[in-house]
């Protein structure tokens, strides 16, 4: 077992950083099949959804598919350290590279309340089954995810899951996971 969530994220990016170009194209599209699928999701008014990185799952066509599908798209800015708000997006255009080299929503873009969030789609280095998920180590998501009442649905490519994460009090667990293989619920 390892000793550490850091020792777990050192060897989860190694791991991260040896999947094929292909299996991560082609895990991306059916993560996307499967959200389109959901009933949360398709019930959803207002979707709150990170803009995936370059390692991360891409998210883009997720991103396009609310907004065509004239839903409420929030996405993550971070205001503070260890601190995000959700902003609504109304158009791709309105996003830029802010913290961390991350897309992020411009000024002009209006806060979105957790209240007002019916689904959100959550990021992971990698994640159980169950719904415990390993983050980057922020505490960005954990902070923001507590006590709100909107389904919480990690986004996860098989290859990266685990069956054991180490956690602490302070980690919120996810309503869901949806992998290239369909959608876990706990």
């Amino acid at each position: 077992m390892l000793k550490s969530k850091q020792e777990m994220r050192k060897n989860v990016k190694k791991e991260a950083a040896q999947l094929t170009e292909a299996y991560c194209k082609d895990a991306d599209e059916m993560i996307f099949r499967n959200i389109r699928a959901l009933p949360e999701y398709q019930r959803a008014d207002t979707v709150f959804c990170y803009v995936g990185t370059k390692t991360e799952i891409n998210t883009m066509p997720i991103l396009k598919d609310i907004l065509e599908n004239g839903k409420i798209l929030g996405v993550p800015k971070c205001v503070a350290k260890g601190i995000m708000e959700v902003f609504r997006v109304e158009s791709l255009e309105q996003l830029k590279e802010g913290a961390y080299g991350i897309l992020e929503p411009k000024e002009e873009c209006g806060r979105i309340l957790p209240e007002q969030i019916d689904l959100a789609l959550v990021p992971c280095l990698c994640c159980t089954k169950d719904g415990k998920r390993l983050g980057y180590g922020g505490g960005y998501y954990d902070r923001y995810l507590e006590k709100k009442e909107f389904t919480k649905v990690v986004l996860c490519r098989e290859k990266l899951m685990k069956e054991f994460i180490p956690i602490d009090h302070h980690d919120v667990e996810m309503d869901l996971v949806i992998s290239e293989r369909g959608v876990c619920e706990k």
